[in-house]
């Protein structure tokens, strides 16, 4: 673990993040001390193809006329 200041951290980042990857990297500013993280990068999501699922989806538009006229039925046979 290395603890450094905020000014040895703005003089040299890289040189902090190349070293955050192999061990723990505290950055002291007065009292507070922050931990300096370096995760791998994300790699990014595989892109899918529309499937029958999706060309069969409906739209907001239609869904929500077939809710509304499912309300309306249950409403009138609850107001029964």
């Amino acid at each position: 673990m290395k603890t450094i200041s905020t000014r040895e951290f703005t003089a040299n980042p890289d040189r902090y993040f190349d070293m955050a990857r192999e061990q723990d990297v505290r950055i002291r500013k007065g009292r507070q001390v922050f931990h300096l993280i370096c995760e791998p990068p994300i790699s990014p999501q595989p892109f899918l193809e529309p499937d029958d699922d999706l060309r069969n989806a409906i739209t907001i538009d239609e869904f929500l006329r077939r809710f509304d006229e499912k309300l309306d039925k249950k409403w009138a046979a609850r107001q029964k």
